[in-house]
């Protein structure tokens, strides 16, 4: 499980394989949560790969496998519906992607909030970061503005989680066209895990803060300090 999560993290070719051999052990001991890990794991893989459609195939059925009025399985659930809500909206699929996300918030609202679910959690602070995703990748950024002004990431347990809400939400601005609101995000990215504003998309969106037609206080000294000049 450990393999895959790294090499998905590093966009390797290697996550698929070593993805779909952590479900063929977790489906062996039968334990909920490694299986919805893995599950998210090959579907991301998938998705990367450009197999969204067949991402959002596993993902539900996987969902439909699992008992939904039982905590750990249920919350389990929930984190699956949530991961194929984004994986539909990267494929245009917008009434899949908001029936999905609708379908993991009336869960997450109906049982309580369960620890030990490895990256995700399923909460409704969760959810709101999904929608944002889910409408970022939909081209409907603005229908997320109200859901980010709503966000409590202190909520989220994890530096890493929270570092993605923020990145969620800058590009979301950047969208709209908000530098200034961008780069507010980009900062809480840096603060909650600096290593994440070095990653080649972050870059690339503060380089393009850096050379668009409006100036932003700061962004230049941070580019520096996140090696975005080279970008």
């Amino acid at each position: 499980m450990l393999a895959a999560g790294l090499a998905t993290k590093q966009h390797s070719d290697a996550a698929w394989v070593a993805a779909d051999r952590a479900l063929a052990a977790a489906r062996c001991n039968g334990i909920p949560v490694a299986i919805g890990e893995a599950s998210r794991q090959l579907a991301i893989a998938m998705r990367r790969s450009g197999r969204s459609a067949a991402a959002v195939h596993l993902l539900t059925k996987e969902a439909g496998n699992l008992d939904a009025s039982r905590d750990h399985t249920g919350a389990v659930r929930t984190t699956l519906l949530l991961t194929g809500a984004y994986s539909a909206a990267t494929d245009r699929g917008r009434s899949t992607a908001l029936s999905l996300l609708e379908e993991a918030e009336q869960a997450a609202e109906r049982y309580p909030a369960v620890l030990g679910l490895f990256t995700v959690e399923a909460t409704q602070t969760q959810v709101d970061v999904y929608r944002i995703s889910v409408l970022n990748a939909l081209g409907t950024p603005d229908e997320a503005v109200t859901v980010a002004n709503r966000l409590n990431v202190d909520r989220m347990p994890t530096a890493e989680r929270r570092a993605r809400a923020w990145t969620d939400v800058a590009r979301m601005w950047n969208a709209l066209g908000d530098g200034k609101q961008t780069f507010r995000a980009l900062r809480q990215v840096e603060r909650e895990a600096p290593q994440e504003v070095r990653r080649p998309s972050l870059r690339a969106l503060t380089a393009g803060l850096l050379y668009g037609p409006i100036r932003v206080e700061g962004v230049r000294e941070f580019a520096a300090r996140t090696n975005a000049l080279a970008a």
